[in-house]
């Protein structure tokens, strides 16, 4: 499937799924037909990875942006969620991925945060590949809440004011538990972030593709790969 080198591919990969719903317009669908040919595609991305040397996959599901979307989209959004869930629970688990959700909870219905829950709590001992799913996820919105509950733990006592640095931090994010990303892929033409992993991708080498989520074939992402392995990666330092 691809030439690259296994030991100069990227750990961890992130995900910004664009250009579903563009997608499906293109073929005169309504948008939603369009999220659920990219859940297909999440699907066989997740299985290429062990084969492709990718430990770690972060998707970015629904933004806290996305609530702006029409009241028709965002509520088929989360029926597919909900369907993803139900109907994935069984491969992930036979198939040893692990599954975490990072973002506001707080916003979502309670079915579908009690399905999330027993989806992670059930494949909590796989480590074959870690998927971790952005929803309702804003790289600000995850800041605010990190500083608040670190700001707690200061003001209670339970850390010194004087010792808190990045790595003090780091410990309140949502991906807390995860590596940071090598590779931040966005799928579509569209060449920003928004507001996707702000922290923890400083670092991460950014690749930004006019292929849409649902073309996101694994040969395309091990071209991806290959291009990965083709950079010189310096964290701030100068070539010896």
């Amino acid at each position: 499937m691809s030439s690259t080198n296994p030991q100069s591919r990227p750990l961890h990969v992130a995900a910004i799924m664009d250009g579903n719903g563009r997608w499906a317009q293109a073929r005169g669908r309504p948008r939603l037909f369009g999220h659920h040919a990219g859940a297909k595609r999440v699907k066989e991305i997740v299985r290429a990875c062990p084969d492709l040397g990718v430990k770690y996959l972060t998707i970015f599901a629904f933004s806290t942006e996305n609530w702006k979307r029409t009241q028709t989209e965002v509520a088929g959004l989360m029926k597919l969620f909900r369907r993803y869930i139900r109907r994935e629970a069984g491969d992930l688990l036979a198939e040893g991925v692990r599954v975490r959700f990072i973002g506001d909870r707080v916003k979502l219905d309670a079915k579908l945060v009690r399905m999330m829950d027993e989806l992670e709590l059930l494949t909590s001992r796989n480590d074959n590949v870690h998927l971790t799913i952005a929803l309702n996820y804003g790289g600000r919105d995850e800041l605010g809440r990190a500083t608040k509950r670190l700001a707690q733990e200061v003001a209670a006592g339970r850390i010194e004011a004087s010792k808190v640095d990045e790595t003090t931090l780091a410990r309140f994010l949502d991906t807390c538990l995860l590596p940071d990303p090598d590779l931040v892929i966005r799928t579509s033409g569209e060449a920003r972030i928004s507001n996707f992993l702000l922290w923890q991708s400083a670092y991460a080498e950014y690749e930004f593709i006019d292929t849409l989520w649902p073309d996101f074939s694994t040969e395309v992402f091990a071209g991806v790969l290959d291009s990965f392995a083709a950079r010189e990666r310096r964290f701030g330092a100068v070539p010896a």
